[in-house]
């Protein structure tokens, strides 16, 4: 099958802010798509508001078919992001995007967010989570902050952090 009829995890430009916009679309429309988000706080008239707000602004992922994302083109000001090695629009592998969801869809657990440049991946070593929050979560373990962090990355778009991991709680991935 080609990838116009094939449902891959995209991810898109959304200009002007509108992610949520598109992201109101798909959850009404029954299509796949996962925004970071983070809990904020703000002020208004004297009032401390704890919201929850998109953590990169003008990006959203939307597991979907080419030719739908295309129709969603149409509709909003969205566009692919693309792999600057080939010119084709990023893809995220399944079982990638369901670890960064894991890490970046927990709200309250103290992650941080980096630009994909910001470490040296390859200095880490492969680990999986074997209990808390992030189970099952693979990626790359580094020090941010002077704590043992596991990284997941979507390679061009973004790098999400957990909190602090027990060493008890990681094992080797063996390579």
């Amino acid at each position: 099958m080609t990838p116009y009829k094939e449902s891959y995890w995209y991810a898109l430009r959304v200009t002007y802010n509108r992610e949520m916009i598109v992201k109101r679309y798909c959850d009404a429309n029954q299509i796949i798509s996962f925004v970071a988000m983070a809990y904020k706080i703000s002020e208004r008239k004297g009032v401390k508001i704890k919201e929850l707000k998109p953590v990169v602004h003008n990006l959203i992922f939307i597991k979907a078919t080419r030719l739908l994302i295309n129709e969603l083109k149409l509709k909003f000001p969205i566009r692919y992001m693309m792999d600057r090695g080939t010119g084709k629009p990023i893809v995220v592998p399944e079982t990638e995007m369901q670890h960064f969801m894991t890490v970046a869809g927990n709200y309250d657990q103290g992650i941080v967010y980096l630009d994909p440049g910001e470490l040296g991946l390859k200095i880490g070593t492969r680990v999986r989570i074997t209990g808390g929050p992030f189970e099952g979560v693979e990626g790359t373990l580094v020090r941010i902050k002077n704590n043992k962090r596991v990284v997941v990355e979507i390679k061009g778009v973004m790098v999400v952090a957990t909190h602090y991991i027990h060493p008890s709680l990681l094992e080797k991935i063996q390579s």
